[in-house]
């Protein structure tokens, strides 16, 4: 395949072969545009270069270009699990929006309906259902939280782990509702603080400090004062609330936490550990995984930081991977007999079939020797 830098790929083309990241994840099928967004994301991922077998064109040639018959079921098989990945970054991208949209409203009409967001929430509980594993791709390799939207990235990565949370303890579907409304909302009294706080690219102030620590009150208060149900009033109050009676703002111990509380605090804990923020650089999922696990001063309700690794794995979906005989992949999936040993997608390899090489890692075969870095992916 050839390599294509992105900075010269024309916007709104179409190509005539599948366009792959990392010389195996596909980006785009020939009937699929290289939009001005894909472009954008791709350069917050820091990404240059993409790969193809085909040409870029203003118009889409037809299906006739995606494959021969003689290789139609190898194509056919790659083409279906990028199309996956690239529907869970549509679908992921437009709740993006979204949420960001929301937030503006809320800060400058004063305005949100439970029943109107409740209704956007059930799209990402019925769409995580059937597409978790590609889902939970899109939202490890998004860095939105570099940039000034960090908050709408972080309310929506972290509702999207929270509904995976609850999905693994059986929660019935309002239920899960109910729980992904209140992560969605947990920092929505942030936009009641300026900016230049939150998003400080420095060590707080005392004062400043002191203002951060009050948006679970401001939070709790918009959801009541328009009359959200209160089980998401409280989990917005309590997500930093913990176990041993060190959070805040009541200080409450672990029997008196609410359960949507209990969930948005590892969801959201794990999603600021592995993200970029405006003061802090990320850990890879692996390391904010091993974080958790410690629970220093038992501060998570254990059993919801068990339901977080069997549902993303130690080494968590969508990071990259070095593996013991030396070869490079993604993790892909959760083995859910043993989370230290998930499924990796191994780089630049096919079955017989020409389906994409999915290996299952073990302690007596291929192991993840290591979690790799962005820039190491396409080093060697």
């Amino acid at each position: 395949m050839r390599n294509f830098t992105i900075k010269d790929i024309p916007p709104e083309s179409f190509f005539s072969r599948p366009v792959y990241l990392d010389n195996l994840f596909i980006l785009t099928a020939p009937e699929v545009q290289f939009s001005r967004e894909l472009i954008k994301t791709l350069r917050e991922w820091e990404f240059t270069d993409v790969y193809s077998d085909g040409e870029a064109q203003e118009n889409y040639a037809g299906d006739e270009v995606i494959v021969q018959e003689a290789e139609g079921a190898a194509e056919k098989s790659i083409l279906s699990d990028g199309g996956q990945v690239q529907e869970a970054e549509r679908f992921y991208m437009n709740f993006l929006k979204y949420v960001d949209s929301l937030f503006t409203t809320v800060a400058t009409k004063k305005e949100i309906h439970f029943n109107q967001v409740a209704e956007r929430v059930k799209e990402i509980c019925d769409f995580a259902k059937d597409q978790r594993r590609y889902l939970l791709r899109i939202i490890r390799n998004d860095n939105s939280g570099g940039t000034d939207n960090y908050l709408a990235a972080h309310a929506l990565k972290s509702t999207i782990i929270a509904i995976i949370i609850g999905s693994y303890i059986k929660l019935p579907t309002h239920r899960l509702i109910e729980l992904g409304v209140a992560a969605l909302l947990h920092e929505i009294g942030m936009i009641m603080l300026p900016p230049q706080v939150y998003l400080a690219k420095r060590p707080l102030n005392p004062a400043e400090r002191k203002a951060i620590l009050t948006h679970p009150v401001l939070s709790f208060n918009i959801l009541k004062n328009f009359d959200f149900p209160l089980v998401v009033s409280l989990a917005a109050l309590e997500h930093h609330e913990r176990e041993n009676g060190g959070g805040y703002p009541q200080k409450l111990t672990g029997d008196k936490i609410s359960l949507y509380a209990k969930i948005i605090a590892v969801a959201c804990s794990y999603e600021a550990l592995t993200s970029s923020r405006p003061h802090k650089d990320a850990k890879d999922g692996y390391s904010g995984m091993i974080d958790l696990l410690k629970n220093e001063g038992k501060q998570y309700d254990d059993t919801i930081v068990k339901a977080l690794v069997f549902s993303l794995s130690i080494y968590p979906i969508g990071l990259y991977v070095l593996l013991s005989n030396g070869k490079k992949g993604q993790v892909v999936d959760v083995n859910p007999e043993n989370p230290r040993y998930p499924l990796v997608q191994v780089f630049g390899e096919l079955t017989p079939d020409g389906k994409n090489k999915i290996l299952e890692t073990s302690q007596d075969g291929v192991y993840i020797a290591r979690p790799l870095q962005r820039e190491e992916v396409n080093a060697g």
